[in-house]
């Protein structure tokens, strides 16, 4: 078995190169507040998405107005968000609920396709506003209020139009990746626009878009430049022709990913997670980065999104802070710690890689902070090597198969995968940010796999790859 997410086709057709990655808790928007108002009936809006955080509150990966200076009607609202306590889809005004999905979204493994298009000109009310995703019209939920006709909303005037966060809430920001963002001023278009389904695979996928009308404020945000400045250069720049280019507020370059809709990365999954109790610790940095504040049992840790069953797989770990913190591989199969079954093998901090509940220290030395664990996994052979800055541990070299640690093969494993797992394994509170390929915090080096596929800070073994779907669709 292999687990992918929403877009794991082969390397054919048009691909995206990247993605923005938002963090909620340092507060990542992109934002731009028209020069003039245009059309205020019809427009389309149309973006790809893989969600993270999945907390109690709302997640907005769009909004307009509802500022201090807006006031508080509903003209002065239009929230598209990702509903804290249901994670339904919702639009909503002040005190309008224009519609509430009856599906939820809460898989942080995949990438979905988002488009909502408007015309209150329509004389039917069911035509003047349309939700689809992933190619299909959404027709189902809790909640519908259909604008009434010619309704004029506060889309496309001068206040405020935000790329992940809601104004006027605090703490009301996305957490996740967005990409290839786009905007239609004066059209409601269907989604067969931006994607089609793959003739092979089935699978909804984007298609290229430059060649759309977007209109006096419409844009196209491909997120491939690396600045942060407000123009063409910038990550919020409007690649459509009109210039629209949004103001970047506290994403930087290291926020700029690979992980996109054409090519899935790995991360750490918040509906996956090992020992009896998760609530004393934090995911962020698209569910790369593992904060515990645990400070004793149970012992928490996750595993991957991805699982593989074959084939030769490479991640690295950083230690940010080391004492207590855990890395290796397990079968997805929940225990008290990290390493405590017989298809669990966890690199702890202290020097000790652990398996089936025991510690073997001979050949593994103790990790300090900042330090990298690089894990390359080989499940052509069975056998897992680990390294610390680079210097494979217990003999190993994984290019020429010798050293390293022999481990279950997956067939025999009780799951039939393994996963790369992170984790908390005592007193102290460890953070670790995951390199799957596409990190969360910069690297110096910059080395990718075969394919050229990853970011990594050290050299990739050959033979061995980045966990996203394209090497999957290859090698796994």
């Amino acid at each position: 078995m292999i687990i992918l997410g929403t877009n794991s086709i082969k390397d054919t057709g048009f691909n995206v190169p990247n993605s923005l990655r938002f963090n909620r808790g340092s507060s990542d928007n992109l934002t731009r507040t028209p020069s003039s108002a245009s059309n205020r009936r019809t427009f389309t809006l149309s973006f790809w998405v893989k969600r993270a955080d999945l907390g109690s509150g709302n997640r907005c990966p769009f909004s307009i107005g509802n500022n201090s200076s807006s006031g508080t009607s509903d003209a002065n609202w239009f929230v598209l968000m990702f509903h804290g306590s249901t994670n339904t889809l919702r639009l909503v005004q002040y005190n309008n609920q224009l519609f509430n999905t009856n599906r939820v979204f809460r898989d942080p493994s995949a990438w979905m396709h988002i488009v909502l298009a408007v015309d209150t000109t329509q004389g039917t009310d069911t035509n003047r506003m349309k939700v689809y995703v992933n190619g299909v019209q959404e027709t189902s939920f809790s909640t519908i209020n259909y604008p009434s006709e010619n309704y004029d909303f506060v889309v496309n005037t001068a206040v405020p139009h935000m790329i992940g966060r809601e104004d006027g809430n605090a703490g009301v920001y996305f957490s996740g990746y967005l990409s290839e963002y786009c905007f239609i001023d004066g059209s409601q278009l269907a989604a067969d626009q931006f994607g089609e389904f793959d003739e092979d695979s089935g699978i909804w996928k984007p298609i290229n878009v430059s060649g759309l009308t977007f209109g006096t404020n419409g844009f196209y945000l491909e997120t491939k430049q690396s600045g942060t400045s407000q123009n063409s250069s910038g990550l919020g720049a409007d690649t459509s022709g009109n210039d629209n280019h949004f103001t970047v507020n506290n994403l930087t370059a290291v926020d700029q990913s690979t992980d996109t809709c054409t090519n899935n990365f790995a991360t750490l999954n918040p509906l996956h997670f090992g020992s009896g109790s998760i609530s004393n610790t934090a995911l962020s940095e698209g569910n790369l980065k593992f904060v515990s504040t645990q400070g004793g049992s149970p012992y928490p840790y996750y595993f991957s999104t991805m699982a593989v069953s074959k084939g030769k797989w490479y991640a690295e770990f950083k230690y940010v802070s080391s004492d207590s913190g855990t890395a290796g591989i397990g079968n997805g199969v929940a225990d008290s710690y990290s390493g405590n079954n017989a298809y669990d093998y966890s690199y702890y901090f202290d020097g000790r890689l652990y398996n089936n509940g025991s510690g073997e220290s001979t050949g593994y030395a103790a990790i300090s902070d900042n330090n990298i664990l690089g894990c390359a996994l080989d499940l052509d052979n069975n056998k897992i090597y680990f390294h610390i800055n680079g210097s494979y541990q217990a003999s190993g070299n994984p290019t020429n198969g010798t050293g390293g640690k022999s481990i279950t093969a997956p067939a025999s494993n009780g799951t039939g995968v393994y996963h790369f797992e992170v984790g908390d394994s005592g007193a102290n509170q460890p953070t670790i940010e995951c390199n799957f390929g596409s990190p969360s915090f910069a690297i110096s080096s910059g080395n990718t796999d075969g394919n050229s596929y990853g970011n990594f800070e050290y050299a990739v073994p050959s033979g061995y790859y980045a966990l996203n779907t394209k090497n999957l669709s290859e090698y796994g």
